[in-house]
Parts: C-alpha cells; sequence; structure tokens
C-alpha cells in the first residue's frame, strides 16, 4: 500500500476514486474529469454508467481505474435481475470495479434471504470487485452488524459506510467498525462528503483502502473543498 502523509497532500492521490455524477455532465466534462485522475494520480475515475464506454477509452493503458455505480443515487429502487443485468452491461463496457446499492428495506422487514441474494446477483453477473454501500446509519446495530455479514456472505470485495454525504458523512468511527468486522480479503472504502486533508488521513488511519470523493483535487492540493459527493 502506497505511505500517504497529512504533510503531503498529493500523497493521498493514489486512495482517492476521483468522483464525477452530477447530473447534466457533458462529454466535455467526462474528457476533462478523465485527463484530471491522470495528471493527479487517482485511484480511479468513478463515473455514470452512461460514460463508462468513453472514460474506459480514455483511461486505457494509463494505470487509472475505471469505477461505476448502479442502484444509486436512490439506493434501493431497482429489481435484483435489473442490477444484475446493469451490472453485467457495466463490465462489459470496461468498468474494473462497481458500487451497489443494498435493500435496505428488506434488511429491516426481515428479509435476510433476499437482501444476501440482490448482493450475490451482482457479484456473480459482473464479475469484478464489487463495493457494497451499507447505508448505515439506516439500519439499527442489530441490523447493521447483519447488513455486514450478509454483504460478505454474498461475495463483497469492499464495505462501504455510505452511498453519499446525504447519509453518512465519512467518520473514523463507521470505518474502523467495517475495517474490525472485515474478513480477511475485504477491505473498506470510505465515502460522503470528504472534503479535507484532515479528513482524509482520518479516514485512511482509521482503516480505509479508498476514498470516494468528488473534492479530490482541493484534497491533494492541499485546500478543503466548499461540498464533496
Amino acid at each position: 500500500m502506497p505511505s500517504y502523509s497529512a504533510d503531503r497532500p498529493a500523497s493521498l492521490a493514489p486512495f482517492i476514486q476521483h468522483t464525477a455524477i452530477d447530473i447534466g455532465i457533458t462529454r466535455e466534462d467526462m474528457i476533462r474529469h478523465c485527463e484530471e485522475a491522470v495528471r493527479f494520480g487517482f485511484n480511479a475515475a468513478m463515473v455514470p454508467a452512461s460514460w463508462v464506454p468513453l472514460v474506459a477509452e480514455r483511461l486505457r493503458g494509463t494505470g487509472v481505474q475505471v469505477a461505476s455505480a448502479l442502484d444509486f443515487p436512490t439506493v434501493g429502487s431497482m429489481t435484483s435481475a435489473g442490477k444484475a443485468a446493469e451490472a453485467r452491461a457495466i463490465a462489459e463496457a470496461g468498468a474494473d470495479q462497481l458500487d451497489m446499492g443494498v435493500q435496505v428495506g428488506w434488511l429491516r422487514s426481515g428479509m435476510e434471504q433476499e437482501f444476501r441474494d440482490d448482493i450475490a446477483g451482482v457479484v456473480e453477473a459482473a464479475g469484478i470487485p464489487v463495493k457494497v454501500m451499507l447505508e448505515l446509519p439506516k439500519f439499527t446495530a442489530a441490523e447493521r452488524e447483519r447488513a455486514v455479514e450478509l454483504a460478505m456472505d454474498a461475495g463483497a470485495a469492499y464495505l462501504k459506510n455510505a452511498s453519499s454525504g446525504a447519509v453518512e458523512i465519512a467518520n473514523p468511527d463507521s470505518i474502523a467498525y467495517l475495517v474490525e468486522r472485515a474478513r480477511p480479503g475485504i477491505a473498506v472504502k470510505a465515502s460522503g462528503g470528504i472534503k479535507s486533508v484532515e479528513q482524509a488521513v482520518s479516514l485512511l488511519d482509521a482503516g480505509a483502502s479508498l476514498l470516494g470523493t468528488s473534492a479530490g483535487i482541493a484534497i491533494v492540493t492541499g485546500g478543503e473543498a466548499a461540498s464533496s459527493y
């Protein structure tokens, strides 16, 4: 794993998934986003599924990975069959990694098998590492434990605290919670309102392997963004 330090903001770049998911993103925006990901040395460009073919073409051979998401930003709205089909299409279009939303309401209803199978279907169809957005604040303490266990049983490559800052501002406590429970070979991604060097370092110190943020450039240049997805 690369080393990092708050004194060297640029050292955080290999841990950051450079995120651009705003409504109305244009082709020119996506091209610029790819150029930024390469220039600053980010881990990946996180982009909407509709732009994966373009981004995969632009990033080929650069060492920057292509990441996308499904059942997002309105988490839990897609059918399991729809998720699996979309996961397969995104992977075939050139994505290297995939973040997915979970069926919060199913688990809260006691539908544990359905919750697990929903994730497992995406993992199987995608054939690439899947990061499961667990939406931790939406669950009781007991439900949270089950969500983590079921996600790992389903084949999650990464456990993720939340889909965005609207659900939870990424914090060391949530990351440490996931790290403590992650089985060997399963990593943790932090996401939600990551805006500063200090916050990014605190999350990595807590055990996160990746950080998802739209404020990556501000962070690696030593600044702080006014807002972040």
